[in-house]
């Protein structure tokens, strides 16, 4: 029997899909997000995705949200957090040129800096951006 992918990459829009029962990819998310913990090992996400969803849930949802968010992230022995380095910033920055004709956030080039550092290939999000930077959407746009 082969084991399961180690690591997942989680992007804010999953983590918010998650949050938000009104949010366009819920279900979707809902349905897929508990088969991660069989179909993976870990689940990796970075300080700064954290940021990015918990402020866009305190503004939609509001703080109460947010907290649980947070909470949740931190309590979780399968969630690893990666906490961005100047080196992985600087890689990010390069990314970020490369792709000038692209409207990728800082926090994009710094999730797609880590992914490519890590050797990951697959992201649970609905962010087109991790399609053209050359990351696998899981469970797919």
């Amino acid at each position: 029997m082969n084991a399961p992918p180690a690591e997942l990459f989680v992007d804010t829009s999953a983590w918010y899909a998650l949050a938000d029962e009104s949010d366009l990819h819920h279900e979707q998310a809902a349905r897929f997000y508990p088969g991660y913990l069989k179909d993976y090992r870990r689940l990796v996400t970075t300080n700064l995705v954290i940021s990015e969803t918990y402020t866009l849930i305190r503004r939609m949802l509001g703080h109460r949200g947010a907290v649980s968010f947070a909470e949740t992230i931190f309590a979780s022995p399968r969630i690893k957090i990666i906490y961005s380095t100047r080196e992985m910033e600087g890689k990010a920055c390069e990314m970020l040129k490369r792709f000038a004709d692209q409207d990728f956030s800082y926090t994009d080039g710094v999730s797609f800096s880590i992914m490519s550092n890590l050797e990951i290939a697959k992201a649970f999000t609905f962010d087109k951006h991790f399609v053209v930077a050359g990351f696998t959407p899981i469970p797919g746009l």
